[in-house]
């Protein structure tokens, strides 16, 4: 991946690969999961540790190869096993599912047809394959007369009639625990790569008189890695073009999908609609009605009923039914809108409740405040919060009516039912129902532009006015 991140902490539909990876393993609803690490360990542990605190995490030594990877998560679960039941054997037993941490399209009900697959046909393997027109580098699957897998041949060594075949090897397994354990002991590191591998089960456990088989799937996304930047973005375009096709079949509208990215955290109800350029991320959710976008990036965002979000840009917010935000709003975390409340053109918004029915509705700023309801904030006004030291808070109350450019210095407090004139600053608390002003006496210095910017395209236009001016006064005292 030529990246400081590992590749299974690559994101894609706002779940790292493994997240993806361990969502379809833990569909199975397993008794126990083992996630085995080697590469970048602590970083992987960790972030694994945050998705799924109850797994098993277990180190791969240093013997390489896939095989030694489920040998060592075995033995970790048969000591866990004979720790949770002293005297039972102290081995696992039943049905062991091998996957893979880069493989995010790979469905949970895809592994349950593997299962199920498995145990009625009393398999001791079953390895689940994929049809693929361009087969090329990939292991092909050889089979009996029966329909019985017979083995696993590598592209490279493989004859010109097999390599014709289509059908090649996941790398994903259901074994029979107690054939799994005896396979392994018998493989061997003994080839070209030094690895222990675990394709060489299946022709152990045939030899052993098990039968192994395959569940084909034509799905080959499903079965897909990413090993370098090029594959990570195909894959997370293919797993987009599901989530969004998913949710128009749930009920959602979605105008133009190329250009909609969902995050398969994400929730969305009926009769939703989703216009052109938006982007959905995180827990976001939008409820029955509602509208969201053009040109909209919302991360853990809620929605209400029949709210409209238009060209916004925002994170960590509360959206009330029926109210309004945009366009060219910016919503940081912690704001709160009311229902059919406003939020309108070129807005920045910060840790604020606004009640129902209040509009914030262009050009201002509004942070670490609370708003009543069915109050008006004018045009132009902002909250200045930040004293150069400390944030503080402003309250403005209900019903109020605020003048364009008012500044609210917090902090401070607006009682109900208040109004302020056009340009006050507000340093003080103001009582409900009065009116604040912060009035100086106008002067104006006449003849200052001509006088101070000669030769300026003002100064002309205030002489021709100037002269314009006396004309006509001129006139009005001869006609007098």
């Amino acid at each position: 991946m030529k990246s400081r991140t590992p590749k299974i902490l690559h994101q894609i539909g706002g779940r790292s690969l493994v997240g993806h990876a361990l969502a379809a393993a833990r569909s199975l609803e397993p008794k126990n999961l083992a996630l085995v690490v080697r590469h970048e360990r602590d970083l992987v542990a960790e972030h694994l540790r945050g998705l799924d605190a109850e797994a098993l995490i277990v180190d791969q030594d240093e013997v390489p190869g896939t095989g030694r990877a489920v040998e060592v998560a075995l033995e970790a679960l048969d000591a866990a096993t004979a720790a949770g039941a002293p005297g039972a054997g102290g081995q696992l037993a039943g049905t062991v599912v091998v996957t893979y941490g880069d493989v995010p399209l790979l469905t949970g009900s895809l592994l349950q047809e593997l299962v199920a697959e498995h145990e009625s046909s009393n398999n001791a393997v079953t390895v689940l394959t994929a049809l693929l027109d361009d087969a090329t580098g990939y292991g092909r699957i050889l089979r009996a007369e029966d329909g019985t897998v017979t083995g696993i041949r590598e592209h490279k060594d493989a004859t010109e009639e097999e390599r014709a075949i289509r059908e090649v090897n996941s790398g994903i397994y259901a074994f029979d625990a107690a054939v799994l354990r005896e396979a392994l002991t018998k493989v061997t590191t003994d080839n070209v790569q030094g690895e222990k591998y675990l394709t060489d089960v299946l022709g152990l456990a045939r030899e052993a008189g098990g039968r192994v088989a395959a569940v084909v799937t034509e799905d080959r996304w499903q079965v897909e890695g990413a090993n370098d930047r090029v594959q990570l973005s195909a894959l997370g375009a293919e797993h987009n073009r599901r989530t969004v096709e998913a949710w128009m079949r749930a009920g959602v509208t979605v105008v133009d999908p190329a250009t909609t990215w969902i995050d398969s955290t994400v929730t969305l109800d009926e009769d939703v609609r989703i216009l052109p350029n938006t982007q959905l991320h995180g827990s976001t959710t939008v409820a029955r009605d509602a509208v969201v976008g053009p040109d909209t990036t919302l991360t853990d965002v809620q929605i209400g009923t029949g709210a409209k979000v238009t060209r916004t840009h925002g994170s960590g917010a509360v959206i009330g039914d029926r109210a309004a935000v945009g366009p060219y709003t910016y919503l940081r975390p912690g704001t709160v809108l009311g229902e059919t409340g406003k939020i309108g053109a070129f807005y920045e918004t910060k840790n604020v409740t606004i009640g129902r029915g209040s509009k914030l509705s262009h050009l201002g700023y509004a942070g670490d405040a609370e708003i009543g309801e069915d109050t008006n904030i004018g045009c132009g006004n902002i909250t200045a919060n930040y004293d150069g030291e400390k944030k503080h808070r402003t309250v403005i109350g209900s019903g109020v009516r605020t003048g364009s450019n008012t500044v609210f210095v917090a902090p401070v407090t607006v009682g109900d039912g208040a109004y302020s004139g056009a340009g006050t600053v507000i340093r003080k608390d103001v009582p409900a129902g009065a009116l604040a002003l912060s009035l100086a006496a106008q002067r104006n210095a006449e003849g200052w532009v001509v006088a101070n910017r000669p030769g300026s395209r003002s100064a002309e236009l205030a002489e021709a006015a100037s002269q314009d001016s006396s004309i006509t006064q001129a006139s009005t005292e001869q006609g007098k």
